[in-house]
């Protein structure tokens, strides 16, 4: 007896179309998109990280904290960039 997860993944399987493999210039280009957005990603964090430390060695723990959201949707709109780049390279025939 099939679990009702079991169920609707068997479902879901049978409404979507059967993803085509990838080309090796496909896999490239999603390499590529995954290095050029590490980059980014490092950068930011280096960048904020060191305000961060500036505005904790000044004690202004209000500003610190800001940054530290602001580390957190500078990364999470970048991987969601990166998505969406990468969702485009699969979607190429």
């Amino acid at each position: 007896m099939k679990s009702a997860y079991e169920l609707a993944m068997e479902r879901l399987a049978k409404a979507e179309p059967a993803e085509q493999p990838l080309s090796a210039a496909q896999k490239e280009r999603l390499a590529e998109i995954d290095r050029l957005y590490k980059g980014r990603i490092a950068e930011r964090e280096i960048f904020l990280k060191q305000q961060l430390d500036t505005t904790l060695g000044e004690q202004k723990f209000d500003e610190a904290d800001k940054i530290r959201k602001q580390i957190a949707g500078e990364r999470t709109r970048l991987e969601e960039e990166r998505e969406i780049e990468k969702e485009r390279v699969r979607r190429q025939k």
